[in-house]
């Protein structure tokens, strides 16, 4: 299984389980992750989601490969039928707290997911990095949005535009991340939050969620919509299929020829 699900104690545990992909996730993994969710939040046993990865990686993001394929233009189906926009609208949208606990590299969409949960722990080996810029694309669900709420325009503007990796140390200043830890204890050390969340009075968890996302949850929606469409336009257009023709064949883009 590349998704492990588990409940137990009141807590959905979802673990990417692909490290011979470096965890690089699928539209099946998303679908899976989706569902998963949506079916934690009419459960009444599971009063928390933890999403982890390995020691060594939480994500590689996309599957490229398995990424395009889906991608590809298909008459009559809508961007938010893919498995990454429907995984993304149940995280977006769940009512009881998510907790991430993330290790090695997070990159794109692994970072992305982050700033949807409600506690992010990282470990000192964490590497997060929000890439789209450099293969001729734009910022995914709201985090051009989020992140500059987070971390200020100027920082945000840093991550975003360059796309360059950034350190766990990085992501606390930013906001990004509550706390790091050594890798050894960030599950431990999660999973221990996770249960102190599932102890407490649920609806109040709840409530305490809403009210504090209740003001920008309109304006992550609207912002994933104009975000969902620019992505795809971008990916059928010359800049991103230089970035990922580069990619494949192992080389550095060229992007002279553009304006």
């Amino acid at each position: 299984m590349e998704i492990l699900s588990s409940k137990a104690d009141g807590i959905l545990t979802l673990e990417f389980n692909r490290p011979e992909r470096k965890n690089a996730i699928t539209n099946a993994m998303y679908l899976a992750m989706a569902a998963a969710i949506r079916d934690a939040e009419t459960d009444p046993a599971i009063r928390v989601i933890l999403i982890t990865g390995k020691p060594e990686i939480f994500t590689a993001g996309n599957d490229l490969e398995d990424f395009l394929k889906n991608s590809a233009p298909t008459d009559g189906a809508s961007h938010d039928e893919r498995g990454v926009f429907q995984f993304m609208r149940a995280l977006a949208g769940a009512a009881k707290p998510v907790v991430a606990a993330v290790a090695g590299a997070a990159i794109g969409i692994g970072t992305t997911m982050l700033m949807h949960c409600d506690l992010v722990y990282a470990a000192d080996n964490a590497k997060l990095s929000l890439p789209f810029a450099p293969l001729g694309l734009c910022p995914e669900f709201a985090s051009s949005l989020v992140l500059p709420q987070l971390a200020g325009y100027t920082r945000a503007a840093e991550k975003l535009m360059l796309g360059e990796p950034f350190s766990a140390q990085e992501g606390l200043e930013m906001g990004l991340v509550a706390r790091i830890l050594p890798v050894a204890e960030l599950l431990p050390f999660a999973c221990a939050q996770a249960a102190k969340l599932a102890a407490l009075p649920p609806a109040s968890i709840r409530t305490t969620k809403q009210l504090m996302k209740r003001t920008r949850t309109p304006a992550i929606n609207e912002t994933m919509a104009v975000e969902n469409e620019l992505f795809f336009s971008m990916l059928q257009a010359g800049e991103a299929k230089e970035a990922f023709t580069a990619f494949f064949e192992k080389r550095k883009p060229d992007f002279s020829r553009f304006s």
